[in-house]
């Protein structure tokens, strides 16, 4: 398999640095993950933007957590199930809910399994989502518009899953503590 460098400012490829800096301004470091990212500028940005644009999307903190950590679990990416759950654990969203996408376990709240179950569906069905849990979605009361919003979540985590898998991304020391294996 191909080596990426985890590039830091000093290595990165000049296009890169608007966006090294700002990750470095937003999060007081320079996740692995778009130190890797950075070898491609285009990569990098485009992650960043859409991750930007997913928080203006018309989802509580808890449900966009729910939707990137549904899809890293879905695509067992070790390294966004990690930094997912710290950042989750930032943003205080319920340790039931986290945990629950991490062991593969129903989430005790209907409405916020109703939507993490048409994640799941969106993503295992490559966008044709069960008929099922798109009207459970919507009798949960969540709105159709909530369901364009979830693209962008998804979007967002299919780029940095797939980066991850194809770098073999190490987690960084800030992510340690939430270290996670995909179920065999």
């Amino acid at each position: 398999m191909t080596k990426f460098p985890v590039h830091t400012l000093d290595s990165a490829p000049e296009a890169a640095a608007p966006t090294l800096n700002a990750t470095r301004q937003a999060f007081g470091f320079i996740p692995n993950l778009i130190g890797i990212m950075a070898s491609s500028p285009a990569l990098a940005e485009a992650y960043t933007s859409l991750a930007g644009l997913f928080e203006k999307t018309d989802l509580t903190t808890t449900e966009k957590q729910i939707v990137l950590l549904t899809v890293s679990h879905y695509h067992a990416c070790h390294y966004c199930m990690a930094a997912h759950t710290a950042i989750s654990a930032m943003q205080e969203v319920p340790t039931d809910v986290v945990e629950a996408i991490r062991t593969n376990q129903p989430i005790a709240d209907s409405k916020l399994q109703a939507l993490r179950v048409l994640v799941h569906s969106m993503v295992d069905n490559r966008g044709f989502p069960d008929e099922m849990a798109v009207q459970n979605f919507v009798d949960a009361g969540y709105k159709p518009a909530q369901l364009m919003d979830i693209l962008v979540g998804v979007a967002q985590k299919t780029l940095s899953n797939f980066t991850n898998h194809i770098a073999d991304t190490p987690l960084d020391k800030a992510f340690e503590q939430f270290s996670w294996q995909p179920e065999k």
